[in-house]
């Protein structure tokens, strides 16, 4: 078998497309929460913190000189991106749990126990025909 067959074999089973949907919308779904979390949840934290934006926030190490750009440590985007992070989290856990309850509610539903074979019928018939 060609290494390109093989790579075809690999590339069209389920498995890898639905992993490759499942990176797609779960960057879509990061880039909604960074803009939740950056246009939405942070605006009113700053606001109750006297007005603080927390992309802005840094710490300065050296001072812009010349053409050179000030030594920052950017300490608020890092605090945005924690938020960003808890709320996907927050999220996955949620849709987890939801999925492992609807699993839970389908394993405790009660199944018929199974039919009993055609040769246990059979020999259930004859020991009663023998108990007669």
């Amino acid at each position: 078998m060609s290494f390109l067959s093989e790579f075809k074999d690999f590339a069209v089973k389920g498995n890898v497309v639905d992993m490759a949907v499942g990176i797609i919308i779960g960057a879509a779904f990061g880039k909604i929460v960074s803009s939740l979390v950056g246009d939405v949840i942070m605006p009113p934290i700053g606001v109750a913190m006297g007005g603080v934006d927390f992309s802005s926030l840094a710490y300065v190490l050296q001072e812009a000189v010349g053409d050179a750009k000030a030594v920052t440590i950017n300490y608020g985007k890092f605090i945005q991106t924690i938020i960003d992070f808890i709320v996907i989290a927050m999220a996955v856990f949620v849709g987890i749990k939801a999925m492992n309850s609807m699993k839970k509610a389908e394993e405790e539903a009660p199944s018929e126990p199974p039919k009993p074979s055609n040769e246990e019928v059979l020999l259930s018939e004859i020991r009663d025909l023998l108990k007669k």
